[in-house]
């Protein structure tokens, strides 16, 4: 077994055990990391089946997707930037019926599946080939694209920022806490708190 049998197999180790961790972590924000750190490792095995340019896109696009989610959350959810415990699966029952249905159904396609067989020539310019179509017919398509991701990250971190124009966003609140009737968790919001504007 060599460097790169052993480098598939801890990748490989690497993206099941974050998949599983994302539905047995208690934070949304932790499984929006994990499940990047899961993509992450599938494609870094991408790239070393041969396919760089799939790889590499798999691990910017799944990176801003994550960082984005993650953000959406620390800025809607009631719970405090989505970290304090919660139940992250629900109907466990038929959660689970889907994923061993889902898996094994997977399964059966690749093993049973007779895949065609086109080999690429390795000569060929692919990634130049791709590149001609992505900065040819496809520019603004992905132009427009870059530029709304863009601007929804800044505009996410904007909203979920704690200090705002008329002082701080968590003035007057009280995090919940960890149990029923609990006291509160996380950073409790100072008396008097904000921005005070004097006039002269």
């Amino acid at each position: 077994m060599g460097l790169t049998d052993l480098l598939f197999l801890a990748l490989s180790a690497i993206a099941i055990v974050s998949g599983w961790r994302v539905f047995a972590t208690d934070s949304m924000v932790r499984a929006s990391f994990l499940l990047l750190l899961s993509f992450v490792a599938v494609g870094l095995i991408i790239v070393m089946l041969a396919a760089p340019y799939i790889g590499v896109a798999t691990i910017f696009m799944m990176a801003v997707e994550m960082m984005v989610m993650a953000l959406f959350m620390v800025m809607f959810m009631m719970n405090p930037a989505g970290l304090n415990p919660m139940m992250m699966v629900h109907q466990h029952r038929f959660s689970i019926a889907a994923g061993v249905l889902a898996f094994a159904g997977l399964t059966a396609t690749i093993l049973f599946t007779s895949f065609p067989e086109i080999p690429v020539d390795p000569a060929a310019p692919i990634v130049h080939d791709l590149g001609i179509e992505l900065l040819g017919p496809s520019m603004l398509i992905f132009e427009t694209a870059g530029v709304t991701l863009l601007a929804t990250m800044i505009g996410s971190v904007i909203l979920s920022s704690r200090s705002g124009r008329f002082g701080m966003a968590d003035q007057g609140s009280r995090p919940p806490g960890l149990e029923l009737d609990g006291e509160p968790a996380g950073r409790q919001p100072e008396a008097g708190g904000g921005h005070h504007h004097h006039h002269h």
